[in-house]
């Protein structure tokens, strides 16, 4: 299920043990990312990658920022 949430949400989900990633490059990650964000780039996001990272039993939250 794919939802769009707000600020206080994500802190909400957060605190009940969802997991944060972040898609963004990995320079912009390295420059500025979330406390405690997993980072599973974009362009080299995969089922195998994911599959390591990420617990199928808890929520993933999943940030991206778009400068245009």
């Amino acid at each position: 299920m794919i939802l769009d949430v707000d600020r206080q949400r994500v802190r909400e989900l957060m605190a009940s043990g969802a997991q944060l990633v972040e898609v963004l490059p990995a320079e912009e990650y390295r420059e500025e990312h979330l406390p405690g964000a997993l980072h599973l780039p974009l362009e080299r996001l995969d089922g195998p990658r994911a599959e390591r990272l990420l617990r199928r039993d808890r929520p993933v939250v999943v940030y991206c920022f778009d400068h245009q």
